[in-house]
């Protein structure tokens, strides 16, 4: 593989500052201090709500990564507080309030994923429930003139549910007031978030000034939309998790339609965009087949999270096995209970999520047992031993 051209400094903060960017404020400030060489803190807070971080929200964590590169400090806010009141940006329904348990949960896998991307020696993070849970009452309130409830409601997301009639809690209307003190605690320079994050970002210039801080900058950067086309969302399974198996990644990629597949190498990959614009260019007038462009979009990202090499392993399979019908290497065995249906074996082999999605997928067809329809659910799977039962297209697994 060629060597990429190593950009110059300029050229890497104009990337920084466009490639996969919406929104910049204030961008004269920001370009200013980030050529003049000054160090600056760069928050980033993020609710432990799940368990696992998908492609979509590794592109803020990536852009965080360039503004560490040239020698910026990351600040981690860790919402272990915040979390459990609910962010309502971009949700259409009141969201619930999560346990310290859940918290607790989601928080443990957090960091080991976020050091596939970060350099978690240089990063710091913080946990907001230090100062959040020592604000007074009276702070709170004062906190609160910075804003009015006009201001509140006439965010998308509250507007909508308004003039639906649905409830609208105070807690939703508070929360831009925590994240917009996170900023105060740490002293942020700049503030990165997604564009639904706008609102709260702000406030955080609002409430800076509020304590005689500087107001810090913002930047937010582009949504991705999922492998159905729908933005990427783990309630609707549409999602790519950077801690998928390389051969997982991989064949949920080469799902994508074939739209997407430019927005995809610009937000998801480290390819220089003059190469995304020249594939871009090549789809367009043809000369670039599709599945070619996917293929090599596919071994980028499995490369960025797996390491070198594994993106070419992972190429070779999907290519043995859907080009040529062969199965996979390592092929996960499992052994099956006694008087186990395909249905029952299929939700505990991680085939499918529920007895339903599995019947589902047997009705469909989808579903096949040594190359042979399954049609029946309550097919019992036992006298199958060695056989290997296959849904989809990716998704094998050998009957003990």
């Amino acid at each position: 593989m060629a060597a990429r051209k190593k950009l110059t400094k300029a050229e890497r903060i104009e990337d920084l500052l466009t490639r996969g960017v919406v929104d910049v404020v204030d961008r004269e400030n920001l370009e200013r201090a980030l050529r003049s060489g000054k160090k600056l803190r760069v928050k980033l807070g993020f609710d432990p709500t799940g368990a696992k971080i998908h492609i979509g929200r590794a592109i803020i964590l990536r852009k965080l990564k360039a503004f560490q590169d040239l020698g910026h400090q990351v600040v981690f806010i860790v919402g272990d507080f915040t979390a459990r009141v609910g962010d309502p940006s971009d949700k259409l329904g009141k969201r619930p309030m999560l346990d310290a348990s859940a918290i607790k949960e989601n928080l443990k896998r957090y960091k080991a994923q976020i050091g596939k991307i970060i350099d978690l020696e240089k990063a710091e993070f913080h946990y907001n429930s230090r100062w959040l849970s020592k604000l007074t009452f009276g702070e709170i309130a004062e906190l609160a003139e910075s804003f009015s409830v006009q201001q509140m409601v006439a965010r998308r997301n509250f507007k909508e549910r308004w003039e639906k009639g649905e409830e609208i809690s105070l807690r939703e209307l508070l929360y831009p007031l925590m994240q917009g003190y996170d900023s105060v605690a740490v002293k942020a320079d700049l503030e990165l978030g997604g564009t639904d994050q706008l609102f709260n970002l702000h406030a955080g210039r609002v409430i800076q000034r509020f304590y005689g801080q500087k107001e810090q900058d913002l930047l937010t950067t582009e949504m991705l939309e999922g492998t159905d086309g729908r933005k990427m969302s783990t309630s609707w399974g549409n999602v790519i998790n950077i801690t998928d198996e390389p051969s997982e990644i991989f064949g949920k990629i080469m799902s994508i339609r074939d739209e997407l597949i430019g927005r995809y190498l610009a937000l998801t990959t480290e390819l220089p965009l003059e190469e995304v614009r020249l594939i871009e260019v090549g789809m367009a007038k043809g000369m670039t087949n599709p599945r070619d462009a996917k293929l090599r979009l596919a071994r980028e990202v499995v490369t960025l999270y797996h390491g070198e090499g594994v993106g070419e392993k992972a190429e070779e399979e999907f290519i043995s096995v859907f080009r040529k019908g062969e199965l996979p290497e390592n092929l996960q065995t499992v052994q099956p209970k006694k008087g186990e249906t395909v249905v029952e074996f299929m939700v505990r082999a991680k085939l499918a999520r529920s007895k339903g999605e599995a019947a589902r997928l047997v009705e469909q067809g989808g579903v096949s047992l040594s190359d042979e329809r399954v049609s029946d659910p309550h097919l019992a799977v036992e006298k199958f031993s060695g056989a290997v039962i296959r849904v989809g297209k990716r998704h094998f697994v050998r009957i003990g």
